[in-house]
């Protein structure tokens, strides 16, 4: 009987030694469900493991835990571009003002009912233009307009809301990260005022962790209350090398994790950035190869693809790494029979 004892006292000092030596992420529940078990799963949990691990070469201490995520094409889909359909309703209104810009691109392209123009427009061009619509109008009045867009607009392909095509994996991304103690930041390309109206409600990320592109703005104290303006002259283009710009100017911390997409390369240098520190951070590319439930597309010279080659980054394949792609919508319901 003491023997007995004795082997089931050693059989449970063995499996609790063997449970107690499991990564942490292995006990809890899975953190990341829509993501398919693989390398790109595995490094995203290794790398936070390290990073909250006291003791652990890769821990972060919780105030440098910053991470900033692209939004279009990151977080929900780029086609077509979300605050490029946002702007039909005050370009076409803009041509009534002033017929002969009919003529002109992209106004001549948006009453064709094209959107692809506004979609692949250089992020300066596109501000510019956003310049020549909302010159002189106040916030409140802007916040009004983008809440209604939201309210009544809807996407082409899958006949629902924009905001309700984030995708799954990298809200639980972003939920994971900041369960660990992250700071989590959109440094988007698009219009900082824009996002800001719906980054809460969202990706749970308040307004003031919102980067972007934007107008130069006046304040106007002759009314009460006192408002800000908007001026024809872009004030910063988020995009390229204008995000480590423009993080560094709202941050102020180098981002420890970062992620981007594959499109027009817009978001290497943010990768580049957080992946050259003095502690290499986790760089996050998305490419998107799933023709049936997304979009399939590339960049034509590949330079995102080739500097995540160079630089190390961790490449997801929408096709291979996420399980579902958007949440119970049409669009879930599309495609393969699968999310």
């Amino acid at each position: 009987m003491v023997r007995g004892a004795r082997n089931e006292g050693g059989g449970l000092f063995s499996a609790l030694s063997r449970l107690m030596a499991m990564p942490l992420q292995a006990l809890a529940a899975d953190a990341l469900p829509s993501w398919n078990e693989g390398p790109v799963k595995q490094a995203i949990l290794d790398f936070v493991t390290r990073s909250t691990t006291e003791g652990d070469a890769g821990f972060i201490p919780p105030e440098a835990r910053i991470a900033t995520f692209d939004n279009d094409g990151t977080l929900w889909p780029e086609q077509p571009l979300v605050q490029g359909a946002f702007m039909l309703k005050p370009l076409r209104a803009r041509v009534k003002q002033a017929p002969s810009l009919a003529k002109r691109q992209p106004f001549k392209a948006v009453l064709e009912g094209d959107l692809s123009g506004l979609s692949n427009m250089d992020k300066s061009k596109l501000m510019k233009l956003l310049g020549e619509t909302h010159a002189g109008m106040t916030e409140e009045v802007f916040i009004r307009e983008v809440r209604t867009f939201f309210q009544h607009a809807r996407h082409p392909r899958w006949s629902v809301p924009y905001n309700q095509l984030a995708y799954v994996p990298m809200l639980e991304l972003l939920r994971f990260l900041r369960a660990n103690g992250f700071q989590t930041w959109i440094s988007s390309g698009g219009g900082i005022d824009f996002i800001r109206v719906i980054s809460e409600d969202t990706y749970g990320i308040p307004p003031q962790q919102v980067i972007g592109s934007h107008l130069k703005k006046t304040f106007d104290g002759g009314h009460a209350p006192s408002v800000l303006r908007r001026e024809a002259r872009v004030a910063h283009v988020n995009d390229k090398a204008g995000k480590p710009v423009g993080i560094d100017e709202h941050i102020g911390r180098r981002p420890v994790f970062a992620a981007g997409n594959v499109r027009s390369g817009g978001d290497i240098q943010m990768l580049q950035y957080t992946r050259r520190r003095p502690r290499p951070g986790f760089a996050l590319l998305i490419h998107h190869d799933d023709a049936a439930r997304e979009f399939a597309y590339e960049e034509k010279d590949g330079a995102s693809l080739k500097a995540a080659r160079e630089g190390g980054w961790a490449v997801v394949s929408m096709q291979r790494d996420w399980r579902r792609i958007f949440n119970g919508t049409r669009a879930a319901r599309t495609g393969n029979g699968r999310g």
